[in-house]
């Protein structure tokens, strides 16, 4: 708890807390527009190259449920100071890095601080802001900010790849990092932890983050090795062992990382498992679609990044309270459904653009279909993945809904870039180095749309229906619609709160 802050001055704790979160966010999309320079410095191919993303979506999923039961036995305001020191030297690392091993390392260390400032950020917001009206707004500003975060890291990291170099989309967050942990250290008092006597289940999170590590490693590199040699089938049977050791403890141990006793709830299971599909189609769309406009269509970063404006926009103006009003006149399925739905065929649009092709004609309607159905859709699989657990147990649903966004968008990517890279190898022997490159884009663009479309059909049919919330969430209650004349009055309450 945070007994101390009171009145208008915890609206300047969420506008420092959200920017943590910002910095967060920012390194999820920023490294896209970057990754052909990052590759030709550093030397990766193209399927190694997925391991820039995947080494911090792996420790960022894999951490983030033992990021949250740290805070809670540890104290929240502790460990997002942590976790921003950590994320902070890290980003030195990353920005510093001249080799593979050493960027791909200072990934790692990045996402796993990204999980815990993650975890700990929302639970201070969820203390700081107990009333429901408040709470609706200060979680609404949240949303903007991880929608809006995704715009920003686009079009920062084309800018200042194109201007400067690549390194300095990681020496960014060198600044707002120090920033951010001095204006917490003023802001936030500290808490001890409230889950006193519970114990940490280490063994859960290294299981499972390990067990997904080599199951990417293997896929990864599949093409080179060879799908039936000894060192993938190897690699792939000690995944599924360590994977299945991980159900094993999770349904021993005493206070689990992931209960599974949650996944018997129907919108719990169903909305994890779209989750999964969903994000394998987002990630690989954000990584391909970026490595689409700059190495077949010839764009410098910067136009990357205002190619990506209008879909980040849409998204972010969604989260702004738009989604949680359909979600509420529509309930949760049909939104979700056609919503993914409607992302397939943004997707569906890129898999037939040709090597000569058009902003407008061939890239820009895609973009503007996938973010109208994710900007639906997002919210909606949240609000599922919730909606059958009690209140208390809301946090650590949607910590579970999170790992399986990050997890599956890990192995997703991992697959279709491989897929990719097969097919441009496959196809380079009879036409050119940009044609084969495009084929393989397409296939990749092929599969994330069947994939999208298989979890909207999937949240369709599985789904029960019905409005969001716990499970003493009443039918007709109103979630408050998030302005930017709400937002925009935080800083007017600082500064009246300063007076006095």
């Amino acid at each position: 708890m945070t007994p101390s802050i009171n009145g208008d001055k915890r609206w300047l704790a969420l506008i420092v807390l959200c920017l943590g979160v910002l910095m967060i966010v920012l390194d999820t999309t920023i490294v896209n527009v970057a990754l052909p320079s990052i590759a030709a410095d550093l030397g990766f191919t193209e399927t190694s190259l997925v391991w820039v993303v995947n080494a911090y979506m792996l420790t960022f999923g894999g951490c983030l449920l033992l990021g949250g039961r740290l805070g809670d036995l540890y104290g929240h305001r502790k460990l997002f100071l942590g976790g921003i020191t950590l994320f902070t030297v890290a980003s030195l690392a990353c920005g510093m890095a001249n080799s593979q091993i050493l960027l791909i390392g200072a990934r790692a260390v990045q996402g796993l601080g990204g999980a815990v400032v993650s975890a700990a950020s929302l639970s201070l917001i969820m203390n700081l802001f107990t009333e429901p009206g408040d709470r609706a707004k200060a979680m609404g500003v949240y949303g903007f900010v991880c929608a809006g975060g995704g715009m920003v890291g686009v079009l920062l990291g084309g800018l200042l790849t194109n201007l400067l170099s690549w390194h300095w989309i990681f020496l960014v967050n060198l600044p707002i990092g120090i920033v951010v942990y001095a204006l917490c250290v003023a802001l936030l008092p500290s808490a001890p932890g409230q889950a006193q006597g519970e114990r940490l289940d280490v063994g859960g999170a290294v299981t499972v983050t390990a067990s997904l590590m080599l199951a990417v490693y293997a896929v990864v590199n599949g093409n080179e090795a060879g799908w039936t040699s000894a060192q993938t089938l190897g690699l792939l049977f000690a995944a599924l062992t360590l994977l299945a050791l991980f159900l094993i403890l999770e349904g021993l141990v005493q206070h689990p990382l992931m209960p599974l006793s949650l996944f018997r709830l129907r919108n719990v299971a169903a909305a994890n498992v779209v989750g999964v599909l969903w994000a394998a189609a987002m990630f690989a769309w954000f990584f391909i679609s970026a490595l689409y406009l700059q190495r077949v269509l010839g764009y410098s970063p910067l136009q990357v990044g205002l190619a990506f404006l209008p879909a980040s926009l849409i998204m972010a103006f969604f989260s702004l309270g738009l989604s949680a009003r359909v979600v509420m006149r529509f309930g949760l399925r049909r939104p979700l459904a056609v919503g993914l739905l409607v992302a397939a065929s943004g997707l569906a649009l890129f898999a037939r653009a040709p090597v000569d092709g058009n902003f407008v004609i061939d890239v820009l309607p895609g973009m503007i279909l996938f973010g109208f159905g994710a900007g639906i859709a997002f919210n909606s699989i949240l609000l599922a993945a919730m909606s059958d657990v009690d209140p208390s147990d809301s946090g650590l649903a949607s910590g579970i809904v999170n790992t399986s966004l990050m997890m599956g968008g890990a192995l997703g990517l991992a697959v279709l870039a491989s897929l990719a890279a097969a097919r441009s190898d496959a196809m380079h022997a009879s036409e050119s180095a940009t044609m084969a490159l495009n084929s393989g884009y397409h296939l990749a663009f092929l599969i994330g749309a069947i994939l999208a479309a298989t979890a909207g059909v999937v949240g369709g049919l599985l789904l029960r229906p019905g409005q969001p919330g716990g499970a003493s969430t009443q039918p007709n209650a109103e979630i408050p619609e998030v302005t930017v004349t709400d937002f925009a009055s935080i800083t007017d309450n600082t500064v009246a709160t300063e007076r006095h």
